[in-house]
């Protein structure tokens, strides 16, 4: 006979343990069973310590800027130990023709930057005269269409930062429909920008959260208490006698309700028989390379800087993690963790770590000062990739809805389901935990504008 529970969650990353944590925070005596697939819970989510050093194999940090993991920090506890970099405080640069250059973090900062022309930042505003199209337009598309060309070097470091993708091939429907919703209803950004500032006032930057410990802090704190089936793979599910079946190499359970808080494709998978629009959407592997080096190390202040693509560079970015958190690094010692891979140069995981390591540091050091080569370094390959929302994805987040409207007791979320951030991952968790708990049906709720911080 199938072990039966009230809810069974699918996956036990950030997006699984979230759930759990809003269930149970909300009704402590649901009988919740996460199943596994891992000997670990976190997924992506996952912390490197060796010889004094701390740095990230997935998400380095998320904005505090989110009520949902907000919630999550207060309830746990983990808000009086959390760790924060306020954007205010510090800043961020792009790569420009060779150099670092300090990255406007207001609007206001565009009109003052040397990384736009005079003319480039007087055709920012041609966006208060651009009609919106109705149409699907990659991030490219429609950034030179609203505020010019010059304008896409900034936006690749944006995307950089964020899907280590390619901006030509991202949906802005996918990757920012809050803008799109507020370019449609005001006639361009700009205005709506403008009436939604009068409405809420001005506000303040937010800050990028850690942990002592690292991210695996989160993790580690959420898995202590919900009943996790590790090693359990599910290989099937399926709807009988007005429940759900899951189907593991091991067993079969049972639940009238089933949260699959999986990767997107990993749900894709299991739910092919409800006919998708898309088999699977592309995704993108990087690879961090943590360099030590001795405080003779000329590192600039801030988080750290990106690269697009027209610099020819081989690293995408590096992080300035001494700088951005206590901890991170040895006494007399700084961290830099640089990225690489991405959805447009994945050949570059194929090479050694070796070769990486000497690649990096050449790249780094032609802009900034390193008097010294690394006195640490380590190649972190991580298993997980990062989904890129590219044209078409619009269409699977209308037949997720339609999905989870038809099909009683069925609610996804997980990495790549609206969105990809840490940020959206909690949110969607809770959104899911409070559907459940007010057995409310999935309408999708509007699009909030989130702001770009690079």
């Amino acid at each position: 006979m199938p072990e039966t529970h009230e809810i069974i969650i699918v996956g036990a990353g950030l997006s699984g343990l979230s759930a759990a944590h809003f269930l149970r925070r909300s009704a402590p005596g649901l009988d919740i069973l996460i199943l596994e697939q891992d000997s670990r819970p976190g997924g992506a989510v996952r912390s490197f310590k060796e010889q004094g050093y701390l740095a990230e194999w997935g998400p380095h940090g998320f904005l505090d800027n989110n009520p949902a993991s907000r919630a999550l920090l207060s309830e746990t506890g983990l808000d009086r130990i959390a760790q924060k970099a306020p954007l205010s405080s510090f800043v961020r640069y792009v790569c420009h023709e060779g150099r670092l250059v300090q990255l406007p973090q207001r609007p206001a900062a565009l009109l003052t930057t040397p990384l736009l022309s005079p003319l480039g930042k007087l055709r920012l505003l041609g966006d208060l005269f651009k009609k919106p199209r109705a149409e699907e337009q990659s991030v490219g598309q429609w950034a030179a269409y609203r505020f010019g060309p010059e304008i896409l070097p900034l936006v690749d470091a944006a995307i950089t930062g964020t899907f280590a993708g390619d901006y030509e091939r991202l949906s802005i429907d996918g990757v920012m429909p809050g803008v799109r919703v507020l370019e449609k209803e005001a006639g361009s950004v700009l205005k709506g920008l403008l009436r939604k500032k009068r409405g809420a006032g001005a506000g303040m930057l937010p800050a990028m959260t850690s942990f002592p410990l690292g991210m695996e802090q989160l993790i580690t704190t959420l898995a202590t208490g919900p009943n996790i089936r590790y090693q359990s793979p599910v290989r099937a599910i399926s709807r009988e006698n007005e429940a759900w079946e899951i189907h593991t190499e091991t067993g079969t359970y049972r639940a009238a309700t089933v949260i699959l808080a999986l990767p997107v494709n990993r749900s894709l998978e299991l739910l092919a028989a409800h006919a998708p629009p898309l088999a699977a959407i592309p995704t993108a592997r990087i690879a961090t390379v943590a360099l030590g080096f001795t405080d003779k190390a000329q590192v600039p202040f801030g988080f750290g800087y990106l690269a697009p693509e027209r610099e020819k560079r081989f690293a995408m970015g590096a992080l300035f993690s001494t700088h951005m958190f206590p901890g991170r690094a040895p006494q007399g010692a700084v961290l830099m963790e640089a990225l690489v891979g991405g959805r447009r140069h994945p050949e570059r995981l194929e090479l050694s770590d070796e070769t990486l390591i000497s690649r990096i540091y050449d790249d780094l050091r032609q802009l900034i000062p390193l008097p010294e080569p690394p006195c640490f370094s380590r190649v972190l390959r991580g298993d997980s990739s990062i989904p890129q929302l590219e044209m078409g994805y619009p269409a699977l987040l209308t037949w997720k809805d339609s999905l989870e409207q038809g099909l009683d007791g069925l609610h996804l979320c997980g990495f790549g389901w609206e969105g990809i951030g840490m940020n959206d991952m909690m949110k969607t968790a809770k959104m899911v935990a409070d559907r459940i708990l007010r057995r409310v049906g999935g309408k999708r709720q509007k699009p909030e504008v989130r702001p770009v911080y690079f």
